[in-house]
């Protein structure tokens, strides 16, 4: 009995919308766009022509990190760092093609750890890691999906089943559906929201605004006057992103829900030179390690818990989602699966301190890059560099020649981290096929069958020599 009664409150412990220490646990709003320029948000220096409002509420009411940092360079792999906290390429995630085969079932997310601690969860727009039933977002922790499971890109206006991967979905089903998809997933993130507002919550909101392709309701487009038309259009795109985010806002405000909730918004890698996206200062685009294919808007916001309308430019990245959640949600991180994330709630308090000895990209594609304080070394196959963000954001200036020792350092380091990394989830499929396919041959003879066309019966004849060889 007393067994028993210990099982019933461990449970009731768990399924409680308090904390351990009694206090109402708070909820989680993850929120992702795609491929959104740097400077393509009110909250950073931008161009005149831009205005996020609502993304700027998040800022205001919290932190603005000003180097913050996608774990990848494309959307698939950050999306896989950003989820579990760890490096993508531990668990050989590495590229867009990964994707194909979905994140390793070995991986814990945040959306399963929360799930396990009691929070209902719920995911809405851009799953891309995997397509297949057992990489389902139902399977990997969500009790809701509205959305499409890849690839990287879906059509804004055309929302019907018609294809089993690109089509939309709803939990189980493919669905048809209609409207623009960046005002539904608004709207679903929302009605999520207001129906589970009586219990801790986690809502992942994974825009494929503002990816590719350029499309946006023409009355929109036409409030833009920007000398490029395909920019006006993507203009538009990012309006209607940042009102969307302003739906989940205006629910939150609605049921008094906007103290206790942790608010996290980043892009899922720089902005892409495809959308004619901004970077401002930073050098390059989408699938480069340069500072503008990694760098990103990354914000967070919780009333009474975080600074509101703070700065800080201390290097953080993804990853450090997760263990940030877990700090908010009154829980432990899991032990299962050492994280490479750490809690920005430590650079909140000390942004002087440092946060990562060390951040890394690697796509396994010859581009490279390493981080350490204010050294960059960046490889694309034949050619690098080092350079010191401090003074020079805009990596103009190699400086490996004036500080071999430093340069040197960075390689070796990359070097060391590259080798705890497995193959490309690809590479190893091909292994593994290829195993199982000699295992199931053993030591049975092959087979050669020959078929000739038209031959008569003389191959004995004196004339006729067919010799075995």
């Amino acid at each position: 009995m007393k067994s028993s009664w210990l099982l019933c409150l461990a449970v009731a412990t768990i399924l409680s919308p308090l904390n351990a220490t009694g206090q109402q646990r708070s909820n989680i709003v993850l929120i992702v766009s795609d491929d959104q320029g740097y400077a393509d948000i009110s909250a950073y220096e931008h161009p005149a022509e831009i205005k996020t409002p609502h993304l700027d509420r998040i800022a205001n009411r919290g932190v603005r990190f000003t180097s913050g940092y996608a774990s990848a360079y494309v959307c698939a792999p950050s999306r896989a760092g950003l989820l579990t906290g760890r490096y993508q390429q531990r668990f050989g995630f590495y590229s867009g093609g990964d994707s194909r085969i979905g994140l390793p079932l070995t991986e814990i997310t945040i959306a399963s750890h929360l799930k396990k601690h009691g929070y209902t969860t719920g995911v809405f727009g851009k799953w891309h890691l995997g397509l297949e039933k057992d990489y389902h977002p139902l399977n990997r922790g969500f009790d809701e999906f509205y959305g499409f499971l890849g690839h990287g890109a879906h059509d804004y206006f055309e929302l019907k089943a018609d294809d089993e991967h690109n089509g939309m979905w709803r939990n189980w089903d493919r669905i048809d559906d209609q409207g623009y998809l960046t005002d539904n997933l608004g709207k679903e993130a929302a009605s999520f929201i207001a129906r589970h507002k009586e219990e801790p919550f986690f809502c992942y909101l994974p825009f494929n605004a503002v990816h590719w392709p350029l499309q946006a309701p023409p009355e929109t487009t036409a409030g833009f006057k920007n000398e490029n038309p395909d920019r006006n259009i993507y203009l538009g795109m990012l309006q209607h992103m940042d009102r969307a985010v302003g739906t989940v806002l205006d629910e939150l405000e609605k049921h008094q829900l906007t103290d206790n909730t942790l608010v996290l918004f980043m892009s899922d890698n720089g902005g892409s030179k495809k959308v004619f996206a901004n970077n401002g200062k930073l050098r390059e685009f989408k699938q480069s390690t340069h500072e503008g294919g990694i760098r990103v808007p990354f914000l967070a916001s919780w009333p009474g818990k975080l600074p509101q309308g703070a700065v800080i430019d201390t290097p953080v990245i993804a990853l450090d989602f997760f263990p940030t959640i877990c700090s908010a949600a009154g829980i432990a991180v899991p032990e299962e699966n050492e994280l490479d994330g750490k809690s920005l709630l430590s650079v909140v308090e000390n942004p002087a301190a440092p946060h990562h000895e060390f951040l890394f990209w690697d796509g396994d594609e010859g581009r490279i890059g390493v981080r350490a304080g204010k050294w960059k070394l960046v490889v694309r196959g034949n050619t690098n560099g080092l350079y010191d963000l401090s003074n020079d954001v805009g990596e103009t200036t190699d400086l490996k020649e004036k500080f071999p020792h430093v340069y040197q350092s960075l390689v070796e380091h990359y070097g060391q981290w590259r080798q705890e990394c497995p193959p490309t989830l690809r590479e190893q499929a091909a292994k593994q096929k290829s195993q199982t396919n000699n295992t199931s041959s053993g030591n049975r003879p092959n087979v050669l069958l020959n078929n000739s066309d038209d031959l008569n019966r003389h191959l004995a004849a004196p004339l006729v020599n067919t010799p075995i060889r």
